[in-house]
């Protein structure tokens, strides 16, 4: 069990220095940059545009280019959240690295959550450094800070934790680019799935609304950025209840507990698969 806890600490140190020596910390860091100075020059343009209108249009202007750049910020997470450990455990089966790793005192268990603890630490600071940014340019450049923001950051988080996990699960079952094509096409599937709800529920639609709500219980990335940007907005944004970055209805607080749920699941079926796979 002791050597296991040392194998798990290991392997997500290991994680970050690989990650640092294919570069991958300091081009996210780079590129983020550049989507934040980009962010910024637009906030700012759009504050200075709005001067003289009325405080509460332009509290109202502010929050949407807020949600707007988090928003972006959330696929920016999700797209990571699959390119960081898409061959983390394929691609270590193809090449023979997992044959060094089993060598030491390892049960393959441990591989695992070591590999998952790591990537999920390099998720959280990039959501940490993204969101942290656009969150400081509202406050510096408009003098805003929306509501509820640590509580929106986390759902997002989760959001991410659960397109990550899954994709170490395919890993574990799956070829790098068939566990890419899945993972993506799975995502697709939330990230359309969400659009038909909101439509669904703008105009009453049940179907489309039953729809994405199927979609959300399938995969529950879409339904935590409804959650966060439903934190996010002003009560009086809320009670209008539709946006172009948010949904007439809200997840139920419940929908946190399913994506806890699926985080769990796939972790443990990750495990499960990489047991038995022949190596």
């Amino acid at each position: 069990m002791r050597d296991d806890l040392r194998g798990v600490a290991a392997l997500t140190v290991l994680t970050f220095h690989e990650a640092r020596q294919r570069k991958v910390l300091l081009l996210a860091f780079i590129l983020g940059l550049l989507f934040l100075a980009l962010f910024a020059w637009g906030f700012r343009a759009a504050v200075v545009e709005s001067d003289g209108a009325p405080p509460a249009i332009q509290r109202l202007q502010l929050n949407l280019l807020t949600l707007a750049g988090l928003y972006a910020v959330n696929f920016l997470v999700a797209v990571t959240a699959v390119a960081l450990p898409v061959d983390t455990l394929s691609g270590d089966i193809a090449s023979g690295i997992v044959h060094t790793l089993l060598t030491k005192p390892l049960r393959r268990a441990a591989i695992v959550i070591g590999k998952w603890l790591g990537f999920l630490g390099l998720l959280t600071l990039y959501l940490g450094f993204m969101a942290g940014g656009v969150l400081l340019v509202a406050r510096l450049a408009g003098g805003y800070a929306p509501p509820n923001a640590l509580a929106a950051l986390a759902a997002m988080w989760l959001g991410g934790a659960v397109i990550l996990t899954m994709t170490i699960a395919g890993g574990a079952r799956l070829s790098t680019l068939a566990n890419g094509v899945v993972v993506f096409g799975l995502y697709g599937i939330a990230f359309i799935g969400g659009w038909m709800e909101r439509i669904g529920a703008a105009l009453g639609n049940a179907t489309a609304r039953n729809l994405g709500v199927a979609s959300s219980l399938l995969v529950p990335t879409e339904a935590m950025w409804q959650y966060a940007a439903a934190l996010l907005q002003p009560p009086l944004l809320r009670q209008v209840g539709f946006g172009p970055f948010s949904s007439a209805s809200t997840p139920s607080p419940l929908m946190i507990g399913w994506a806890v749920g699926c985080v769990a699941v796939n972790l443990a079926l990750a495990v499960w698969w990489f047991e038995r796979r022949d190596l």
